[in-house]
């Protein structure tokens, strides 16, 4: 991981990690918090899902059609045009065409993908920001609708201490059967963190989350210290209106790894 400064980010990581404190440093102390980051253009530069449609390519998962579908996805998700809906049908989509895959085959391909082709996506900032989070005694946590064996062997690489994602049922086989039951998206994001913390005693109010996306709003919400990242242009208005801290990634945390 690349070294970190005192404060990243000068004084905007400072104002987003302020603790929004009303009682006092007796208060404070009482309060155990935690931060959740988005995933994709909040921790990745792109979606990781599609940064890894290439290696479902050479696997067999997808078709040469399937393939273009997933790269002119990536150009409406690069112009910000994806809708709440849009997100659940890929997210959806998605999980059908893991059937008959198993969970240990995903696995070795995220770990086979993740130097050539993941960790070359990942920003620096959101690095050095779960650096002061982990300084205050804060565990820090990858929310995303994206498949949780992929979110939670990229979150082991970098040092977080959880994933939650997108739960695709397996089968007596050991399979994928290509059915969710557990949606991390809109909504569905928002109630699987309220269920983290109340299994590992957070603070919902003392809790940060940051994302990139307005379709991100409930995830947002359900913490006392929404910060907007990188945010489309319906989520900037809601921070200018609102006040939340907005912060801009751009720098990559790996720089001598092919893109």
């Amino acid at each position: 991981m690349p070294a970190k400064p005192a404060w990243p980010l000068g004084g905007i990581a400072s104002d987003a990690l302020a603790v929004r404190a009303e009682g006092g440093a007796d208060k404070r102390r009482l309060m155990r918090g935690a931060a959740f980051f988005d995933l994709d253009r909040t921790l990745l530069r792109r979606s990781s899902a599609l940064a890894l449609a290439g290696s479902f390519r050479e696997r067999g998962l997808i078709s040469r059609r399937q393939l273009a579908k997933a790269a002119l996805w990536q150009l409406l998700f690069v112009a910000r045009g994806a809708s709440a809906e849009a997100v659940r049908s890929a997210a959806e989509d998605g999980l059908v065409i893991l059937r008959g895959f198993t969970p240990e085959e995903m696995r070795d391909l995220v770990a086979d993908a993740m130097e050539p082709v993941l960790k070359p996506l990942v920003y620096r900032e959101p690095l050095e920001l779960v650096a002061c989070h982990r300084e205050r005694g804060e565990p820090v946590y990858v929310v995303s609708a994206t498949l949780e064996d992929i979110v939670g062997r990229l979150a082991e690489e970098l040092g977080f201490d959880g994933a939650i994602g997108t739960l695709c049922e397996v089968g007596p086989d050991g399979a994928y059967t290509g059915r969710s039951i557990r949606a991390c998206h809109a909504d569905g994001k928002a109630d699987a963190v309220r269920e983290l913390a109340e299994r590992e005693g957070f603070d919902l109010a003392a809790c940060t989350a940051y994302s990139d996306s307005h379709t991100d709003l409930p995830f947002l919400e359900v913490v006392g210290n929404p910060v907007a990242v990188n945010p489309d242009r319906a989520l900037r208005r809601i921070a200018a209106e609102r006040g939340w801290p907005v912060l801009e990634f751009s720098e990559r945390a790996y720089p001598n790894r092919a893109a």
